[in-house]
């Protein structure tokens, strides 16, 4: 038999990596737009079989919709086991989590298959459903935030990454979204998906933080609402807003090395399509001229106009709270400077 299990099982389960394999049987569709994150889609039907059963379900009965399922179903049984044994063949753990939409037949189908054939087998209750309505209890929750604020160039997200390797607690806000949050943070980087799968793979981390025995500070960059195409959840984003801010600053001509070394490397054409995306903000006359620095191959004076249009507009959107704290860094070397940010946070604390 196949036993059910709770979204607050699979939070544990999934913090300590205690289980193989979790199984969508949501169709490719539901699954392109959103997912429990390290599911595996396995559908038991394609989109166009989803609506054929569907529509059978509405128009006739749901004993001729399930017929028609089990069509369907029956020439799929050999590949959906064989697909599952090779995505668990390299775990010790055979177990697997199945879920679909609502925790309905779909998820209950593929269960009893895997059950028959020897798997262990966990249905979600609730489904995908159930997953989301615990997502998104996740962003009601209250979280210890430290926020790291800069202006661009700072370096601020390797900074980040090198105080997780001291120990530090953070939160990477754009490596879950897949973007570096500006009009250029999309270069070199897969598209996007959508902001329902950003907040679940962002419940996940924050789950996974709550769980651990630290209970320090969360340090997470400084964002608007938006990173790239998708949004931060706004209870979330007010806890951002109201945490302690610790703000750094950077001489201008090393983070405008630092924009030149990081995407310098691009092409001509990539550049040029994200610049436009800010025209109506950068204006007409320094567009123009950083479309012609780009021509020209002189990335440095195209960077050093939009570096400075982005202090512009990074002074008039950022809001900070009472609890602030600056620290003046001569360079943008991330390793010395998280060095350097974690001694004066421990020195203002003493």
């Amino acid at each position: 038999m196949w036993y059910g299990f709770s979204t607050h099982l699979y939070s544990r389960i999934f913090t300590v990596g205690s289980v193989a394999s979790c199984v969508g049987c949501t169709q490719p569709g539901e699954y392109h737009h959103a997912h429990i994150p390290g599911a595996i889609s396995l559908p038991l039907f394609d989109d166009e079989e989803r609506k054929i059963v569907g529509t059978a379900y509405k128009q006739k009965s749901r004993e001729v919709a399930i017929k028609i399922g089990l069509e369907f179903f029956g020439g799929k049984m050999r590949s959906i086991v064989e697909h599952v044994e090779h995505i668990t063949e390299q775990c010790s753990d055979k177990t697997v989590l199945v879920h679909c939409w609502r925790g309905g037949m779909r998820s209950g189908a593929i269960a009893w298959l895997l059950d028959l054939y020897g798997f262990q087998v966990y249905t979600l209750q609730g489904g995908y459903k159930a997953f989301r309505n615990w997502v998104l209890q996740q962003f009601e929750k209250q979280y210890k935030l430290r926020i790291l604020s800069g202006y661009t160039g700072s370096g601020k997200t390797e900074i980040l990454h090198e105080m997780e390797k001291l120990g530090e607690r953070i939160l990477d806000l754009e490596g879950i979204a897949g973007h570096r949050g500006s009009a250029f943070g999309a270069l070199g980087l897969p598209k996007q998906g959508s902001t329902e799968q950003f907040e679940n793979k962002l419940a996940l981390r924050l789950n996974e933080l709550a769980q651990s025995e630290d209970q320090r500070p969360i340090w997470t960059e400084s964002e608007s609402s938006r990173i790239g195409d998708i949004y931060i959840n706004h209870l979330f984003f007010d806890q951002m807003k109201h945490a302690e801010h610790v703000h750094i600053e950077v001489p201008l001509e090393a983070r405008l090395k630092f924009i030149v070394e990081e995407y310098g490397g691009f092409d001509k054409e990539g550049l040029k399509a994200a610049t436009l995306r800010i025209q109506k903000r950068l204006g007409h006359q320094e567009m123009r001229q950083v479309l012609d620095f780009l021509d020209q191959g002189d990335i440095y004076h195209a960077f050093e106009i939009l570096i400075l249009y982005y202090d512009r507009f990074y002074k008039k959107s950022t809001m900070f709270n009472s609890s602030f704290i600056e620290i003046e860094l001569a360079e943008t070397d991330p390793k010395r400077n998280a060095k350097i940010i974690l001694q004066k946070i421990n020195q203002n604390n003493e």
